[in-house]
């Protein structure tokens, strides 16, 4: 992650309203995942169908206060590449496109996370395991086939959301080239007070996960969906990285 100047002074306290909201929600959220549990797992057996996960995420961003307006459409079988700016990404996306993810392995390296996260079909890469890409590309491929959309963030960690970090285009290797009838789809997230709700610098997630939940105010995100990559904009993985990159800046606001 990287520093932003908004987290550089200490963070507000939070306080007797703040904690009360905090629990109230964490609180509803665990109704959540004991209603929706079950019942993703019993429609798993029966039809392979993620809808309760795709709802369990949509009611943890309700339940965070989050204001969602989309822009655009997701293409109808996509990988959508997204900048990168909190853990908010995750069931905002969900919810407007109904997308798996690609994440790195350090998430799986917590149990319950990595549960949650194998509810909506997340595949787990490891970046610097430079033996096991092939293997990295396979399992990135059977999921397009297999999912309708699948997102990956190619920074590789959050930024601040007033612009983007790099884009790493190793990142891209599953598409390189794009499978047949998948498009490669850039999305921007823009949040009306990114560098208050972003996470980055040396926040522990814990912490911007209850900065998060204290807060009395909703967070709005515009969530735009842009025209997929065509023509040059494809022609490898760099090119693609360089494309999307170029056309999630040109949106972020100045």
């Amino acid at each position: 992650m990287v520093a932003s100047p908004a987290l550089d002074q200490p963070a507000p306290r939070i306080g007797l309203r703040g904690w009360t909201r905090t629990m109230l929600r964490v609180a509803a959220m665990a109704v959540l995942l004991l209603i929706c549990a079950p019942l993703h797992l019993l429609t798993r057996l029966i039809a392979d169908s993620r809808i309760f996960a795709r709802l369990f995420l949509t009611g943890i961003g309700w339940l965070a206060g989050m204001d969602i307006r989309v822009h655009g459409r997701p293409a109808p079988h996509a990988l959508l590449l997204a900048n990168h700016v909190s853990w908010m990404d995750i069931p905002a996306l969900a919810q407007a496109a109904g997308s798996a993810f690609i994440a790195h392995d350090g998430l799986a390296g917590h149990p319950f996370l990595k549960w949650l996260c194998e509810m909506n079909d997340t595949v787990f890469i490891a970046r610097h395991e430079r033996t096991t890409v092939a293997g990295q590309v396979a399992e990135i491929r059977a999921a397009l086939a297999g999912a309708s959309r699948l997102t990956i963030f190619p920074e590789g960690t959050t930024s601040d959301g007033t612009t983007t970090l790099p884009f790493k285009s190793a990142l891209l290797s599953a598409i390189d080239p794009p499978p047949p009838g998948i498009a490669v789809q850039p999305v921007v997230l823009v949040y009306d007070e990114a560098p208050h709700v972003s996470w980055v610098g040396d926040e522990p997630g814990l912490d911007n996960f209850r900065r998060i939940l204290a807060r009395a105010r909703s967070v709005r995100l515009d969530i735009h969906f842009l025209p997929p990559l065509t023509g040059p904009a494809l022609a490898g993985r760099k090119a693609m990285a360089q494309a999307a990159q170029g056309a999630i800046r040109a949106r972020l606001p100045a």
